[in-house]
């Protein structure tokens, strides 16, 4: 199986049609400024480059820079927040966040319904800055 099949039948699952379309278009964005190939990560979250991360404890790992999942209630996109305090508004860019449009935030991910409820240049902006962020 290519990796586009599986791209494609990752979206099959979205029932929504219209979700599923932005799925896709989403998947030509984030491939398109990134200049990654997309990777399918445990979780069916596809990802863009890879982070490598260590905690203080000494636990480390890798995950995605950026990547997102086309769940049934919204796209979740994830390493787009990068958070510097503890409160719900503390993050980078939170001037960008506040021209992106209608999307929520919860646990280090930004959740956008469709992508029509959102300026699409400043996606583009947080997902090259979040990207290109050590």
């Amino acid at each position: 199986m290519t990796a586009q099949q599986d791209f494609d039948e990752l979206f099959d699952r979205v029932t929504v049609p219209r979700r599923r379309a932005d799925a896709a278009r989403l998947l030509q964005i984030m491939q398109e400024v990134t200049g990654e190939e997309p990777a399918l990560w445990p979780g069916s979250i596809i990802g863009f480059g890879t982070y490598h991360y260590r905690y203080a404890t000494g636990r480390e790992g890798d995950t995605v820079k950026v990547g997102f999942a086309p769940r049934a209630s919204a796209l979740v996109l994830y390493g787009l927040i990068r958070r510097y305090g503890t409160g719900t508004e503390d993050f980078e860019h939170r001037d960008l966040f506040e021209r992106l449009g209608t999307y929520s935030t919860g646990k280090g991910c930004l959740y956008i319904k469709y992508l029509d409820d959102v300026d699409l240049d400043v996606l583009k902006t947080l997902v090259r800055l979040a990207h290109d962020a050590d």
